[in-house]
């Protein structure tokens, strides 16, 4: 009776650390795919991931092609942010040549992206090689600066737009923002 008693408990107990060793695996996979900016658990294609690098990096290089690692960074992880928040487009290029019309005007999230004549054409190759560089850590590797966790938004230095936003704070010649009380 003891020996069935003792076999009865360590049989419950293999089948309790077996549930929470694959919960915990479970949550660490969705965690990580989280982290490195997987849009679902759909397999995404060598030329749609290629496309999704090249948007990435052409927006790095035309918004801060010239600024230090973490200022493309942070470019890169607010095109992200944008992304998983999913308001602004459904991926990459979709965020990246976003429009809306504002006052029967067309507007770009990205001013750069309105300009169709230099659009996609880097003039500095070696700044355009850097934020490429970049581009795949953040959308490969998925590395991130915890501050700009939830930061949506960012201007330059030198202009006001007044926005009623929550400030986050300032990395090269961006200052960064995120919606008032939210978070991603």
């Amino acid at each position: 009776m003891e020996k069935s008693i003792k076999l009865v408990s360590y049989v419950l107990g293999l089948i309790a650390v077996a549930c929470l060793v694959t919960t915990m695996t479970a949550a660490k996979f969705q965690q990580l795919r989280q982290q490195n900016g997987a849009y679902s658990n759909d397999v995404v294609s060598i030329q749609t991931r290629e496309k999704q690098l090249d948007c990435l990096a052409i927006n790095i290089y035309r918004e801060a092609g010239y600024e230090p690692f973490e200022g493309k960074v942070a470019v890169a992880q607010v095109t992200m942010n944008r992304v998983a928040a999913g308001k602004f487009g459904n991926d990459v290029c979709g965020v990246v040549y976003q429009k809306n019309v504002f006052m029967e005007k067309v507007v770009c999230q990205f001013s750069w992206a309105c300009d169709s004549v230099h659009r996609n054409r880097p003039i500095n190759k070696e700044a355009y090689n850097e934020s490429y560089e970049v581009a795949k850590k953040v959308l490969l590797e998925g590395f991130r600066l915890s501050i700009l966790k939830d930061a949506l938004f960012y201007h330059a230095t030198y202009v006001n737009p007044r926005w009623q936003l929550d400030k986050i704070g300032q990395i090269g010649q961006h200052i960064f923002y995120k919606q008032k009380g939210t978070k991603i």
